[in-house]
């Protein structure tokens, strides 16, 4: 029995010696390796668009500030509620006041349809009629171009986000709501947030437009303190005058991404299941012919001595090398082509728009490597154990 010494001798010289072989397969060798490449970039580059809405949904939500809806709604475009109710919301213990009154604005959300910047075609932009208190609901609200609308009059601000995906947001620029012409007079940012996606405008005259009396659909509250929330949802519970379900601003995003980031990251596994499949397949053809083209070679060291388990750990060493290769390359491609990528798609939630930069993180970079060596070792096991298993004999008989 060979001592641990010799074997690991034995390792580093026959992997050695067929790492520096590559270079007489670079065809199939380079195949394998950018094959891994295109399907870690298509894993990173379709998990970083999960990621980016998940982001913008974390950057709008706040600790302290509470989202009230219609009992049994789970989105505002399930929900309706009227002045009473609205006003009870805002005098709730727990609700932060200024100078002004409670900061609790209670809003309406409507969608209109504007062509998409990218494509030309129609798409669904969320146009939320606010009271004053929103600015300050907000806690990263500010104008960065233009003015705030003017209270009574048929203006609208835009996020900076519709603005850059959608056409006809321009400064300045007139849009169509309720069929009359607002102007747009202003441009503005959330901190990243899904707010940015949005078109604001006055929360009466939106609801003169469209009709809706004295209807809401959601109030937002700040909070005295994150911890105020448990109390201020207690006693609306208990308040018979409405019937309304609270949420935290983190909790309500984060169920609205849900179904989006999970949509996309099943889609993106799949079609990385897919593509994976190939890129062993790929692995194999390429391993394969590496043990082909190196028969008489592993034949003659076995025949001198060499154990099989070095001759394994050779080939899938190779294996694994083309494969970090490829999965490095595959994901700083992912990261300088998708990160920070602006786009925009439906929130399925909403039935609207929602503007988000794609997120390469160092996490999903790491991930794509994994499975470029999960893709890697089964591509060489089986070359590998068909090299450790040929007969000496009919090796050495190999021209």
């Amino acid at each position: 029995m060979a001592s641990p010494v010799r074997w690991l001798r034995q390792v580093s010289s026959v992997t050695r010696y067929s790492l520096m072989t590559v270079s007489q397969r670079w065809g199939s060798s380079l195949s394998s390796a950018f094959g891994i490449a295109g399907v870690v970039a298509v894993l990173v580059g379709v998990l970083s668009i999960a990621q980016g809405v998940r982001e913008t949904m974390r950057q709008s939500a706040s600790l302290d500030t509470a989202i009230v809806l219609r009992d049994g709604a789970d989105s505002e475009m399930m929900s309706i509620l009227g002045r009473q109710g609205t006003q009870v919301v805002s005098d709730t213990a727990g609700v932060r006041r200024d100078g002004d009154g409670p900061l609790s604005s209670a809003e309406l959300f409507v969608i209109i349809d504007l062509p998409k910047r990218s494509t030309g075609t129609d798409a669904n932009v969320p146009l939320r009629g606010v009271e004053a208190a929103a600015f300050k609901v907000r806690d990263r609200f500010e104008m960065v171009d233009g003015r705030p609308f003017e209270w009574g009059r048929n203006e609208v601000i835009v996020g900076i986000g519709a603005a850059r995906e959608f056409a006809g947001l321009n400064l300045g620029a007139g849009i169509e709501v309720g069929g009359e012409i607002w102007r747009i007079v202003g441009l503005f940012a959330a901190g990243g947030g899904i707010a940015e996606s949005e078109i604001w405008a006055d929360a009466k005259i939106l609801q003169s437009a469209y009709r809706r009396g004295d209807s809401f659909q959601a109030v937002y509250v700040k909070l005295e303190s994150p911890e105020a929330f448990t109390a201020f949802s207690d006693e609306l519970s208990s308040d018979p005058r409405v019937s309304v379900d609270t949420f935290r601003q983190a909790d309500y995003y984060e169920k609205q991404s849900a179904l989006l980031t999970g949509l996309i990251t099943g889609l993106g596994l799949l079609v990385t299941m897919l593509m994976g499949v190939g890129a062993v397949i790929g692995a194999l053809n390429t391993m394969y012919t590496a043990v082909s083209a190196r028969t008489r070679e592993i034949a003659t060291l076995r025949a001198v001595g060499f154990k099989s388990g070095p001759v394994v750990l050779s080939v899938l060493t190779e294996s694994l090398v083309l494969a970090l290769l490829g999965g490095s390359v595959g994901g700083l491609a992912a990261y300088f082509a998708f990160d920070g990528f602006r786009a925009a798609t439906i929130n399925w939630q909403s039935f609207s728009q929602i503007a988000f930069s794609f997120e390469v993180t160092p996490q999903l970079v790491v991930l794509g490597i994994v499975c470029a060596v999960v893709i890697g070792f089964f591509g060489g096991l089986f070359p590998a154990l068909r090299a450790a298993r040929m007969p000496i004999a009919d090796g050495l008989r190999e021209a």
